[in-house]
């Protein structure tokens, strides 16, 4: 009977129809839920329905139960780069690559999560720190002066409850399952990605898989089982304040103010002042960017970077390889012309490419 849905999915995934796909894999899991290949299937459904975090979920679980199935990998790969967790896609990508190695599309996809993470340090590097208030201004609490902050509102029928603090370093998840055995307990961290995974004897598994709001340090990450509850202890990448646990349930990322440790600090008040609008101020800055003319290096950038946004992503990945390839003399929007050899340098008329040694 669980093959025959899984069958029936698979018929309606073909048939572009992945709501019902990913409905028929649900229930062909719920007779037979051991079988790997059944939940590599439906992540791949929910990555049609953009349902990222799903996939990733269903990814894992397939790979718990087989480690060998080669599409897990795939699967999981697919759903962390448009997660925009690169680091983490490139860690299941290389790991399927040493299971099937004879598959070409694991390297693709590795290269091309190595010219995005390049890409991102990149940006990283360049980002200019943001303007801190003035010490005349009301001092920000400490994290020691705030107290936890409740979760979103989960959803209907929880199993178990949650909650999360934060400190300036690190968020602290505590799950309140009470006399859960160790064994039982399953905690998986991405670069913004939370799995809780709890198997509860006579009933359904509890899952908890968020997109967090920041990214974290997977390798700082941490987590114990107690006897009343789980307690989560999640590293910053960046000392800033999240406003929720969740990716898109909070406005703005509140960076952490540099006062120095001699200066008392007190915790926030009320403060009667309107705040700004920061979505006005937001779109009269990109309607002064569209606007401003350019001219020179700065116009022929502009032009560029414009051709890159408007680009689908087979042009982004020709113009990212061929530009990294070529030590940037070529810059091509044509993958198949691209995609299949490597792009020599051609530096300008009258110039020589010489090769630096260190």
């Amino acid at each position: 009977m669980a093959k025959e849905l899984a069958e029936k999915a698979k018929e309606a995934f073909l048939d572009d129809d992945f709501d019902v796909a990913v409905d028929l894999y649900s229930k062909a899991i719920d007779l037979d839920p051991n079988c790997a290949a059944f939940f590599a299937d439906r992540a791949q459904a929910n990555i049609k329905l953009h349902n990222f975090t799903e996939a990733v979920a269903d990814a894992n679980k397939a790979i718990e139960l087989e480690p060998t199935l080669a599409k897990a990998y795939l699967r999981k790969g697919t759903a962390c780069m448009k997660l925009e967790e690169y680091t983490t896609a490139k860690a299941a990508l290389e790991k399927g690559a040493s299971v099937a190695p004879n598959e070409s599309k694991f390297e693709k996809m590795i290269d091309e999560c190595n010219l995005l993470i390049a890409e991102e340090e990149k940006d990283l590097v360049q980002q200019v720190p943001p303007t801190l208030p003035s010490s005349s201004t009301t001092p920000l609490a400490t994290a020691s002066d705030t107290p936890p902050v409740p979760s979103p509102a989960p959803p209907a029928k929880p199993m178990f409850r949650h909650e999360f603090y934060q400190k300036p370093e690190e968020i602290v998840v505590t799950v309140f399952a009470k006399g859960i055995p160790k064994q039982n307990v399953n905690v998986e961290f991405g670069d913004q990605i939370l799995s809780v995974v709890i198997d509860v004897s006579g009933g359904e598994a509890y899952h908890f898989q968020p997109r967090l709001f920041g990214k974290i340090i997977p390798d700082k990450c941490r987590y114990e089982v107690l006897s009343t509850k789980v307690e989560i202890r999640l590293a910053k990448a960046e000392i800033i304040t999240w406003a929720s646990l969740e990716y898109g349930k909070g406005q703005t990322l509140l960076p952490k103010p540099n006062v120095p440790s001699a200066v008392s600090q007190r915790p926030v008040y009320p403060s009667s002042k309107p705040g700004k609008d920061w979505d006005k101020l937001e779109a009269e800055v990109k309607k002064q960017e569209k606007d401003e003319k350019l001219d020179g290096d700065a116009a022929m950038n502009k032009f560029f970077s414009d051709i890159y946004q408007s680009a689908d992503e087979d042009m982004r990945r020709a113009m990212n390889k061929s530009f990294a390839e070529s030590n940037g003399t070529v810059l091509s929007t044509n993958w198949k012309e691209v995609g299949t050899k490597k792009v020599e340098s051609t530096p300008p008329d009258g110039m020589e490419l010489k090769k630096w040694e260190y």
